[in-house]
């Protein structure tokens, strides 16, 4: 088998939240490129659509499932609709996640904190549990790929909203524990550590908060936020037979921010 054999994904599908835009849709375009069908979660039914039709262009099937996955609920029934109607799931991308809010920890209401927790955690725990607790009943192995952040790592600067670093740091080490738990049945557990991306968030940011993003681009030794298109490679990297020997870590991709 040649090097560039070991990163097709011919055969498989992928199961990934959020997936319709943003690093999530460029995550499902390069896994399909690579040879992947996709099932696709997002709220928004057009952008759904869109890159669904974008997948079907490269010649994959592309499933879209119009879910919140925010909403735990919800996040269940789109796990439970994806392994009924489109199974078995090879790859498992837990994508969905964000800080959404500006909020000192003095302000911030329980509630917040339960519902973006449960953004950024619970439904990481949900989809692994039962797409990835699929992998383990199958026994044919399987890959899942959870996007935490350096913020799992660091703390950002100037901002609130400390669900988001709380919240990340305990995806990074679920993914470790994942990943100790299922070697044993050829499953892999990664997780990718991103730093500035401009996302439509961040586009939003940088209208709303300028000065937040002005003092982050100013500490990234490359000069810049990556494109969304950065993610894709290291995605189809994760989710192949060429990452077969990495488990249970936390790849930082962020233009040398964390190295100051």
């Amino acid at each position: 088998m040649s090097v560039f054999d070991r990163f097709r994904l011919t055969g498989k599908r992928m199961f990934i939240t959020g997936g319709s835009r943003g690093l999530g849709r460029e995550m499902a375009l390069a896994i399909a490129e690579a040879g992947a069908d996709v099932i696709l979660v997002g709220r928004d039914a057009a952008s759904l659509e869109r890159t669904a039709g974008d997948l079907e262009n490269l010649g994959r099937k592309a499933f879209p499932i119009q879910a919140d996955i925010g909403d735990m609920e919800d996040c269940e029934r789109a796990c439970e609709q994806a392994l009924r109607d489109h199974g078995p799931i090879d790859v498992l991308i837990n994508n969905v996640g964000g800080r959404r809010e500006n909020i000192p920890t003095t302000e911030m209401t329980l509630e917040q904190w339960r519902r973006l927790t449960d953004l950024n955690l619970t439904s990481t725990f949900l989809c692994t549990k039962i797409i990835g607790g699929a992998m383990v009943s199958r026994g044919q192995g399987g890959r899942i790929i959870n996007n935490a952040s350096i913020n799992g790592l660091i703390v950002a600067r100037d901002i609130g909203g400390r669900h988001y670093e709380t919240s990340k740091a305990a995806v990074i080490h679920f993914t470790r524990a994942v990943a100790a738990d299922w070697a044993p049945h050829g499953i892999t557990a990664n997780a990718i550590c991103p730093g500035g991306f401009m996302t439509e968030p961040n586009i939003r940011w940088s209208k709303e908060h300028p000065q937040v993003i002005k003092t982050f681009i100013a500490h990234i030794p490359m000069g810049g936020f990556g494109q969304p298109e950065d993610l894709g490679p290291l995605a189809v990297y994760l989710a192949s037979d060429a990452s077969r020997y990495v488990t249970g870590a936390s790849i930082v991709i962020d233009g040398g921010y964390t190295l100051w």
